[in-house]
């Protein structure tokens, strides 16, 4: 199922040939979406001869390798280790800047809150800097959570539009440093000409989900996989768009290859717009467990978001070519079919 996704992206109306002969540094290179790039772009090199070279950069050196073994030696492959907030010295020439590599959870937001601002602004400035010397593209994945809480609390959030974020808070440090971020990306392009394109990733699940991932979402999906109960630590009423990862990584490249520089897109189901305790009966169903109420600890509510509602609209990416395929009904029995080929 996941090489037959895989070659649905590559089945796709964008731009691949722009990929040919060039070369692509993605960081967060192991993260649940940064995984799947890699797999398309090592896909287009084996089956198509697109001798695009692909530079992977992490932390984690043991789950890279883990990860990435099938490509290990191949010769379109570099993996660096590096920590993104420091200077990186790469002497090839790179024509393609992915800037994925985030704290991406709550857990990891309270337990690390400097960690996940730097790699968002510092990390963006470090690489920011690179892309203006190598004269590359730079494509910066930024969140849904920059919106903040909708000002009206009506209709979805287009592109332009901004909501309330308190910024006196610890769960603060993640969307504010992603409104940094953005605003490093124009900074650069007004003062270094730096090329840039800017993609807000509704909340993104998949079959490549860690266990170590705290999102509601991911941990619904462990309890379904235990067969323990889906535990809500909320009434549930948030409404969030989500999207399917394949789809995220298609629409990321439909940015890449289709999209206009310096614009900004958002990657969110069309069908995929549901509430957390509707999402949380859905699992429930597809594990055949039930849906039970616990309050979080301190540490778990402090990483929380605060937004009730977070959905947006996607009709600037469609504009581009790109199509949901996967409603959130569909996403989530692959998951759990993907998930349960692996997790044990």
């Amino acid at each position: 199922m996941y090489q037959e996704e895989i070659n649905s992206i590559l089945a796709e109306p964008y731009k691949w040939e722009k990929f040919r002969n060039k070369t692509v540094l993605l960081t967060g290179a192991s993260g649940a979406i940064g995984q799947v790039i890699v797999d398309v772009i090592m896909k287009l090199n084996r089956e198509h001869n697109y001798c695009c070279q692909m530079i992977a950069v992490s932390r984690n050196l043991e789950k890279a390798k883990r990860i990435f073994s099938d490509y290990w030696k191949d010769n379109c492959f570099t993996y660096f280790s590096y920590d993104i907030t420091e200077e990186i010295n790469i002497e090839q020439k790179i024509d393609y800047i992915i800037h994925a590599a985030s704290n991406t959870h709550p857990l990891l937001y309270a337990k690390d809150p400097i960690g996940t601002i730097t790699a968002n602004t510092l990390g963006t400035y470090q690489l920011m800097k690179l892309a203006v010397q190598n004269d590359a593209e730079f494509i910066f994945l930024s969140s849904v959570e920059i919106y903040g809480e909708s000002l009206t609390g009506e209709g979805k959030f287009q592109e332009n539009d901004m909501g309330y974020i308190n910024c006196a808070t610890l769960r603060a440090g993640y969307p504010e440093s992603k409104r940094v971020a953005e605003s490093l990306c124009y900074a650069f392009s007004q003062q270094e000409g730096a090329l840039f394109k800017i993609v807000r990733l509704a909340r993104v699940y998949g079959g490549t989900i860690s266990r170590e991932d705290s999102r509601a979402i991911a941990q619904f999906f462990h309890n379904g996989l235990n067969r323990e109960n889906i535990v809500l630590k909320s009434e549930g009423r948030q409404l969030y768009s989500y999207v399917y990862v394949m789809d995220c990584v298609s629409g990321i490249l439909a940015v890449m290859l289709n999209g206009k520089n310096s614009e900004v897109y958002n990657i969110a189901g069309t069908n995929s717009i549901i509430t957390l305790y509707e999402l949380a009966k859905l699992i429930a169903k597809e594990f055949g467990v039930s849906v039970v109420r616990d309050l979080p600890d301190k540490t778990e509510a402090a990483g929380f978001s605060k937004a009730t509602c977070a959905v947006l609209d996607n009709h600037k990416l469609m504009s581009l070519g790109w199509k949901e395929k996967t409603t959130i009904e569909m996403g989530i029995h692959r998951v759990k079919e993907q998930l349960e080929d692996s997790y044990f």
